[in-house]
C-alpha cells in the first residue's frame, strides 16, 4: 500500500474525523473511500465526454423520426 500525504484545511479534517467516528471507521478508510469515489467519477466523466465526440446528430435524428407520435402513458406525462 502507498502511503500519501496532503495538506488539508483545518475544518476539513475536523469533518472528515467526525465522519470517520460517526461511521466507525478509521481516518485513512474514509478518505480511501472519498478519493476512490471521486477518481471514478472523473474517469466516468472523462469516458462520457470520448463517448460523445463520437455522436453523430445524423443518426440521431434518424432514429427520432421512427419515434411515433402518440401520447405518453398514464403516469408518464411528466
Amino acid at each position: 500500500m502507498t502511503v500519501l500525504q496532503a495538506r488539508v484545511p483545518d475544518p476539513l479534517a475536523k469533518q472528515v474525523k467526525e465522519l470517520a467516528r460517526q461511521e466507525n471507521v478509521s481516518v485513512d478508510q474514509l478518505v480511501s473511500i472519498a478519493l476512490a469515489c471521486q477518481a471514478s467519477a472523473w474517469r466516468k466523466r472523462d469516458t462520457i465526454s470520448e463517448r460523445a465526440k463520437r455522436g453523430n446528430w445524423e443518426k440521431f435524428d434518424r432514429v427520432l423520426v421512427k419515434v411515433r407520435d402518440v401520447p405518453p402513458l398514464p403516469g408518464d406525462e411528466q
